[in-house]
Order: structure tokens, then C-alpha cells, then sequence
């Protein structure tokens, strides 16, 4: 199940986290249509946030076609987002915790490996792929 956690400093409305790290859940393969989202309730109270955010958040989910709530049920997911790709992360995230800790390791903190990401992928991933040379 979905365990939410919010970025106080973030720019991103409450409701939207939330929706994003559905989306990334998804995406990964952490969750996966059928799955029932956290009781409204159970989100607000540990979140400490007004419930009807959480139902703002839910709400938009179901507009995109990613969940549909069953009244006196809950909310459930209907849709995935992981790609051909799922069978691949598994391995890409083993090697990318190896990276992220030699980085902690020379003493880059959080924000500063945030940034080093953000700007690598943006760098990198702007591009068309290159041909190897051989």
C-alpha cells in the first residue's frame, strides 16, 4: 500500500504530491491497478491534512483514468503506468543505490544530489541518443 509523505518546502499543492506519488507507484511497479488506495481518513490523519485534500487528490486521479472510487468501499486503482520497461528498473534502481551511496559517501547531501540529478537529466535526456562508437 501507498505510504504518502508530504515536502513542506515544496512549491507542489498538497493534493498534487499526493497524485505524483501515485503516479511514481505506478510507474514503478509499486502499485498496480486493483490495488486500493489509503482510506481518505486514514491519509488525513496521518498526513495531518484537511480530508477533503485528500479527496481533491483522489478526485484528480479519477479524472485521469488512474482510479475509481466505489462508494462505502474506498478508492481503487484501475489503471497502470509501468511501461515495458518495469522488467528492467529493478536493476537500474540496485545500481543507482550503489550511486547514491559513493555520493553520500564524498559528502554530497541531499539537495546536492537532487540537483546533480535534475541538472544531469535534463543535460542528458534534452538529446537524441548518440551511436556508440566502435
Amino acid at each position: 500500500m501507498i505510504e504518502f509523505v508530504l515536502d513542506g518546502r515544496s512549491r507542489v499543492a498538497t493534493y498534487m504530491q499526493l497524485v505524483l506519488q501515485v503516479k511514481q507507484a505506478l510507474r514503478v511497479g509499486l502499485a498496480e491497478p486493483g490495488d486500493q488506495l489509503p482510506k481518505v481518513r486514514q491519509v488525513a490523519q496521518s498526513l495531518a491534512i484537511n480530508p477533503n485534500t485528500v479527496l481533491k487528490a483522489y478526485r484528480e486521479l479519477e479524472l485521469e483514468g488512474l482510479a475509481e472510487g466505489r462508494p462505502g468501499v474506498g478508492t481503487f486503482l484501475v489503471r497502470g503506468l509501468a511501461g515495458p520497461s518495469l522488467e528492467h528498473q529493478g536493476g537500474l534502481r540496485d545500481d543507482f543505490v550503489d550511486w547514491l551511496r559513493k555520493a553520500q559517501a564524498v559528502g554530497l547531501s541531499p539537495e546536492d544530489i537532487a540537483a546533480l540529478v535534475e541538472t544531469t537529466m535534463r543535460a542528458t535526456l534534452d538529446r537524441p541518443p548518440t551511436k556508440e562508437k566502435r
